[in-house]
């Protein structure tokens, strides 16, 4: 008996499929088989697809907002009805438990949804008043948003549907034309957006989705038609990619290590219960490979005690195995290398005096949920991101030392404070240096129509619908002279 051929997943260029001369794997993280095989561009076809996104962006910008309207809505039902489907590829590709790819496809959803609904309101144009002064008597100021042009969005692999919809959506709502570059690890759920939006009206040209590898995106980041860069990745490609091109407008979001801080009035036995379970589900979702996971925990000294044995058993509650099993709350890291290099730093941490209370142990892909206390402040897992299922454990005196931890990281993305004082609330917005500060609940939470993006290096600009548009797009004014105002 012959066994089925694996299928292979064409690409998208400038609004039709491809394929190239060559393809390659993609395989599950958890298991090794073949999830399917990716045709991969040749440089005549990336070549012809920036061309036509560069020769289509004047035609695509006059677009009428109710046609991209349309679009997005079109690939949001579409996504709703796919779910399933798109869950386990998802989950095949990247090693996401099944239960968290179907909640990446329900985003996703919202994601393409936000754009529809933002298409419709876009570059409605600001009116101001210039006879304040005796020389703008008459005169009237417009002011629109004009995309800058087009756009190179390149997308991580922890969230392989939803960070490409971060990307792709807002630009088709905006009107600018977008050239897609998923991860090399995780393409396939990218290039099922293609197949919904080739199912559209949108124009030839307004989008392409190439799977190409890492080391051809050097000639595309330096290309002069793609004036505007959209990264969510690692730091140090991310600032690499920034450097190399000083004129061009770039939006990063790149790494964090999470600080969930718990401040002394939140002592009560529910509190901490609650603190416990998302602080171990959100260390150890994705596998840890969020950039707003759970990483820190920084516990007031008249709470650590109770708190720390629930952050334990919690933990060591966390279902770990296959992710295609509905009960599965921790599947494997993206590869066996990234899971080594996981158990490298914790290992160098309790070399150098940490406590592992939990976890610390690898098999093949997958790294145990793991607990640390007493880790140095210059071990490697506490300067760096892990993006793994590791957390450790702080003890502070009070509110201002929680927030000097909490702030000393280079990286400043979110921080979750549990508190029920509403002044420490603002407090730890003013003193907290990051793009986001989540009350009574871990740095983990995001809803994606908010703006989302850090602080010092965790990147430049923001993401959440709106706010990618923003950065797309630049205002023109248009001043009006004779008016009877």
């Amino acid at each position: 008996m012959t066994s089925t051929p694996p299928l292979t997943h064409a690409f998208w260029l400038a609004g039709r499929q491809a394929t190239g001369e060559t393809t390659f794997d993609v395989t599950s993280p958890w298991d090794g088989r073949l999830v399917g095989r990716v045709g991969v561009p040749t440089e005549a076809q990336v070549e012809e697809a920036v061309a036509a996104a560069y020769a289509v962006r004047d035609e695509f910008a006059a677009t009428p907002a109710h046609l991209r309207a349309a679009a997005l809505d079109h690939v949001s039902r579409r996504l709703v009805e796919r779910t399933e489907e798109i869950a386990q590829l998802i989950s095949a590709e990247n090693g996401k438990p099944i239960k968290w790819a179907r909640g990446e496809v329900g985003r996703a959803v919202s994601v393409f949804r936000f754009a529809a609904e933002e298409a419709r309101r876009f570059n409605g144009g600001e009116a101001q008043r210039l006879d304040t002064d005796l020389g703008g008597q008459g005169r009237l100021a417009l002011t629109r948003r004009f995309p800058k042009g087009v756009v190179l969005g390149i997308a991580p692999f922890n969230f392989p549907l939803n960070l490409c919809a971060h990307k792709i959506a807002p630009a088709i709502a905006a009107g600018v034309p977008i050239i897609l570059k998923p991860a090399p690890a995780t393409p396939l759920s990218g290039l099922v957006i293609g197949e919904l939006l080739a199912e559209t009206d949108l124009p030839a040209g307004s989008w392409s989705v190439l799977p190409v590898a890492n080391d051809r995106m050097a000639a595309l980041v330096q290309d002069p038609r793609l004036p505007v860069i959209s990264f969510t990745g690692s730091e140090k490609v991310g600032y690499a990619i920034m450097d190399s091109v000083p004129r061009k407008h770039c939006t990063l979001e790149l790494g964090g290590n999470g600080a969930a801080v718990v401040l002394g009035d939140y002592a009560s036995d529910a509190d901490l219960d609650w603190a416990a379970t998302r602080i171990a589900t959100f260390s150890n979702y994705q596998g840890g490979q969020s950039c707003i996971s759970v990483q820190r925990v920084i516990a007031d000294a008249s709470v650590y005690d109770r708190l720390l044995p629930r952050i334990v058993a919690a933990v060591e509650a966390q279902v770990t195995g296959d992710p295609a099993d509905g009960a599965t709350d921790v599947g494997p890291l993206v590869s066996e290398d990234a899971a080594k290099r996981v158990e490298t730093w914790v290992d160098e941490a309790v070399r150098a005096g940490a406590n592992l209370l939990a976890g610390g142990k690898r098999d093949g892909a997958s790294y145990a949920p793991t607990v640390l206390t007493d880790v140095p402040a210059d071990a490697t897992i506490s300067c760096e991101e892990v993006f793994g299922p590791v957390l450790t454990v702080l003890k502070v005196e009070g509110e201002a030392e929680a927030f000097a931890a909490a702030n000393d990281s280079k990286y400043g993305l979110q921080t979750g404070v549990f508190t029920h004082d509403l002044q420490a609330a603002f407090r730890a917005h003013r003193a907290l240096e990051v793009g986001g500060v989540v009350i009574g609940d871990v740095p983990s939470y995001r809803a994606d129509q908010m703006p989302y993006g850090g602080a010092k290096q965790s990147g430049v600009g923001r993401e959440g619908v709106r706010f990618a548009m923003d950065d797309y797009t630049y205002e023109r004014v248009l001043v009006l002279t004779g008016l009877a105002l």
